[in-house]
């Protein structure tokens, strides 16, 4: 059972990036904090930047870019730009996004938006013809870094879904994963540091970093939903969103079925993230207050009457019967708590997966131009090193 809230997260996250030993005189005026991207897929890895990067200030502004422009420097994106704009406004730790943000930051783009630096991952991002995105603000030092994510990537998560095996679920020895991780994407010259693949590894800090540990407060309604809320999409924020507006004061308890239990009622080789995977997923987003770990599948007496449950809400998707052939919500139906809910989007996971089947070829296509890039990127910093070295060499003797 983890707690999580969309506030109360920032004073733990500035003491964790040491923002705390700013100066009085500093920290009277509000920190504007600029990141951007094309938050294509949205995953945890995307959040665990946009939480390290508001903890570096007091406001954070994302800017998305459109379609068109991430078709022209890397490639055809997964999700349209209207739902790339609403999957980043339902992250609790963003304040604001500026839509249609320009592929190339430039200083111009943070005074328009009084923004005092911009915030990116330790990896590299490149335009169409091969320059780094942030050169500008980089020399001009308005730039931060901040830790990329290790074991997720949207390379990963492709990968995974046209795969089709349940390697995933356990760890990336199998034969079949490492296939995946040494050819997916991969570039004429090898693979690049910042689009290969590795394994995710959960970590109780990670957890608590995402969690905020906010507890019911008097009044509030206690609203209860399941599921496998596998590669959190468009579709899980839109009925959260929903759910979240059943009550003036909801505090949201999201339960997540263990890896077993997905695939046992959703087959094929779901769920294409782990059980740790889809926890910090969830956890992101500002509708969620609490998230149940390895939830039991019926929603039974102990677990209502645990949680003081007074809602409990289903989206119009198919209910799966348990394993002995009863309705899982035969207990909240019976006290009279139980709800259909409709968000108007019907997206699925399987939906995502049948997009990314549909347009296979342009993916990997797309992902080994990105790391062709990369790789020359590398290569020119190492001959750079190199010269660098043998002018030092020389300049001794």
């Amino acid at each position: 059972m983890i707690r999580n809230g969309s506030h109360a997260v920032e004073d733990e996250d500035k003491r964790e990036s040491g923002s705390s030993s700013h100066s009085p005189e500093k920290r009277k005026r509000v920190i504007r904090v600029w990141c951007d991207g094309c938050y294509d897929m949205v995953h945890y890895g995307h959040s665990n930047q946009l939480r390290q990067a508001k903890a570096m200030g007091d406001y954070l502004v994302v800017g998305v870019h459109t379609d068109e422009e991430i078709a022209k420097h890397k490639g055809p994106p997964v999700f349209t730009q209207a739902e790339r704009y609403k999957m980043i406004r339902a992250i609790k730790w963003v304040d604001e996004i500026v839509e249609g943000a320009p592929y190339v930051t430039t200083l111009e783009t943070l005074d328009k938006y009084n923004c005092d630096f911009c915030v990116h991952g330790d990896d590299i991002t490149l335009t169409v013809d091969g320059k780094d995105t942030y050169d500008e603000v980089k020399r001009m030092g308005r730039y931060r870094e901040c830790k990329r994510t290790p074991g997720v990537s949207t390379t990963d998560l492709v990968g995974r879904m046209l795969l089709l095996t349940k390697s995933h679920h356990s760890n990336v020895d199998n034969t079949a994963y490492q296939l995946h991780t040494d050819n997916f994407g991969k570039g004429p010259k090898g693979h690049s540091p910042w689009t290969g693949v590795c394994q995710f590894l959960q970590t109780s800090q990670k957890i608590i970093q995402f969690a905020s540990g906010k507890e019911p407060q008097p009044g509030d309604t206690i609203i209860y939903v399941a599921g496998a809320f596998d590669l959190f999409h468009i579709g899980h924020v839109d009925f959260l969103e929903t759910v979240h507006k059943q009550a003036e004061k909801p505090y949201v308890i999201v339960g997540l079925h263990f890896d077993q239990e997905v695939n046992r009622y959703k087959g094929k080789n779901y769920p294409i993230m782990n059980i740790h995977e889809r926890t910090l997923s969830v956890l992101a987003c500002r509708y969620v207050s609490e998230v149940v770990i390895g939830a039991p599948y019926a929603v039974g007496k102990d677990l209502l009457d645990h949680f003081k449950v007074d809602l409990v809400c289903h989206g119009k998707t198919e209910v799966f019967l348990d394993t002995d052939r009863t309705d899982p919500y035969a207990e909240p139906k019976k006290r009279g708590i139980f709800r259909i809910l409709d968000s108007g989007n019907n997206l699925t996971t399987d939906d995502i997966v049948q997009r990314i089947i549909e347009n296979r070829l342009q993916f990997e296509a797309r992902n080994q131009k990105k790391e062709a890039k990369e790789m020359a990127v590398i290569e020119a910093l190492k001959h750079k090193d190199d010269s660098l070295k043998a002018e030092a060499a020389l300049a001794k003797k």
